[in-house]
């Protein structure tokens, strides 16, 4: 359907084709025409399907620009997610004239407070920080006509409800409310009978959500053995644009250090780091300094890098619908991907799950050697050595490369060249993980269903979510992105590189 058809004005419309875009996403059809009617809307939409649009198009036409108060208010699980969302708001927003902010734990509240004095008509926020701009009588809701709660599976993963609680109780009651899910548990539409009138509910099937573009394989091994294996597939694959997915922030720390040892241009990013820390990473990944970027599931939401590549999934995500997440990170823009799943012994369940859900059979594949991934080096490296020669200029080395042909034979020289342009096999150890509840025992699928059974315990914060096949681990060693404040726990400690082996390990 094309935007044309879903009742938007014309100044909006033309914001919307001078980007290029002429035919609305099945999720973006279904639920604008819907929002632009003033209903409350429940919509299951994942990554890469224009969700923020359904929700950020709608919310533009609704501003009254005579009215100088904050008129929608869009709560985000992540720092990153909600900039994104600023900025799509501001850019689809900008020829109607429409002031959008965002607001996130990690940065300087006072440029946010300025920020906030300029009456915006459009606050997008994650809720610690949201609460804390409500406290000190910054922000303001009593004029908010649209709340969006975005992500709303992970914010109660993240233990938000409560918070979300308090911010709701500053909105008017008469309003319209717009919740946005990557999957629709119970839970979820408990918070819709909660928090919304009589709500409309658009779900996008499972088919659409994988791309035929993305390569989709697995990888049988012991988890002592991933992440040697993971950097022979490097070696042997050479991706441009990597994302490698772990379960824990622990485990983002040390894969990440790993590959920095193993002379991979590689940045980690989860919840613990400082918000400028992780603006400058995700700088770096885009313009091509880093190109192996290792994230926990929560910090990568709100990521819009069309060129990734790869996606390597270091662990298996607990439940089907991270893994849709996950590698709808790749083949974007009609660019092909490759996405390779690490399935331990007693991971072969969720595997199967994940193929019912997306209906794609992923196809195994035997761990390559190092005789293997050294081939794969050597090619890279024969191939750059050709591009040093055209740009490198001769004479000045000509007399030294004469003394050394003569004292060494010209095979031995290219040999320790060669020698030096390789990875350095440093070893690495990785702390090992509980493994994942083997379902089989209970016979498979026992008591499990698709999203991952009773995903989620209680919603208090803080609380000790058990519930089955939960998606993330809340101890100290955290599973992905807590909530946006500045708990520094469970870094791993720094190390100096030692000349032959190297173990990465933990204060805790």
């Amino acid at each position: 359907m094309k935007f044309r058809e879903l009742g938007l004005s014309e100044d909006l419309l033309k914001a919307i084709e001078d980007k290029g875009f002429k035919e609305a996403t099945p999720i973006q059809a279904e639920t604008i025409p819907l929002s632009l009617q003033g209903k409350d809307v429940l919509g299951q939409a994942q990554t890469g399907t224009g969700k923020t649009a359904a929700f950020a198009l709608p919310i533009i036409e609704h501003v009254d620009l005579d009215n100088p108060n904050v008129q929608a208010l869009v709560i985000s699980p992540t720092r990153e997610l909600a900039i994104q969302t600023q900025g799509e708001i501001s850019r689809f927003g900008k020829e109607k004239g429409v002031k959008a902010v965002s607001v996130f734990g990690g940065s300087d509240i006072r440029r946010q407070i300025q920020s906030l004095k300029r009456k915006p008509q459009v606050v997008v926020g994650t809720p610690g920080r949201l609460l804390d701009h409500i406290n000190r009588r910054t922000l303001k809701l009593d004029h908010v006509k649209t709340l969006v709660l975005d992500e709303a599976d992970d914010m109660l993963d993240m233990g938000f409800l409560d918070d979300i609680e308090s911010i709701v109780k500053q909105v008017p009651e008469e309003r319209q409310t717009l919740l946005f899910s990557a999957t629709m548990p119970p839970q979820i539409k408990r918070v819709g009978v909660q928090f919304m009138k009589d709500p409309q509910q658009v779900t996008i099937k499972a088919k659409e959500l994988t791309t035929d573009l993305v390569d989709q394989y697995y990888i049988r091994v012991k988890q002592f053995e991933k992440f040697d294996i993971m950097t022979r597939f490097f070696d042997i694959q050479a991706p441009k644009v990597t994302i490698v997915f772990c379960r824990t922030k622990r485990r983002v720390d040390e894969v990440s250090k790993g590959l920095l040892l193993r002379g991979y241009r590689a940045a980690g990013i989860h919840g613990d780091l400082t918000q400028n820390r992780r603006s400058q990473i995700m700088k770096d990944f885009k313009h091509d300094k880093v190109d192996v970027l290792v994230a926990t599931d929560v910090a990568a939401r709100g990521i819009d890098i069309s060129s990734v590549t790869h996606v390597y999934n270091y662990d298996i995500p607990q439940d089907s619908e991270s893994y849709v997440h996950r590698i709808g990170r790749t083949g974007r823009a009609g660019r092909h991907g490759v996405s390779m799943t690490f399935v331990e012994p007693n991971e072969t369940s969720y595997l199967r799950d994940i193929e019912k859900l997306t209906k794609v059979r992923m196809l195994p594949l035997k761990p390559p050697s190092a005789d293997e991934a050294l081939k794969g080096q050597l090619e890279v490296a024969t191939k750059e050595i050709g591009s040093l020669i055209e740009k490198t200029k001769m004479e000045p080395f000509s007399e030294a490369s004469d003394e050394l042909l003569e004292k060494y034979d010209a095979k031995e020289l290219v040999s320790v060249l060669l020698s030096k342009m390789t990875r350095n096999q440093v070893k690495v150890h990785i702390t090992a993980e509980k493994p994942l509840p083997n379902k089989n025992k209970r016979g498979h699928g026992g008591g499990y269903h698709r999203g991952g059974g009773n995903r989620r315990g209680g919603f208090k914060r803080g609380g000790n979510r058990n519930g089955g096949g939960n998606r993330r681990r809340y101890n100290g060693n955290g599973g992905g992105n807590h909530r946006d404040d500045h708990k520094k726990g469970n870094r791993s400690s720094n190390h100096k590189r030692p000349n032959k082996s190297f173990t990465i390990k933990n204060k805790d």
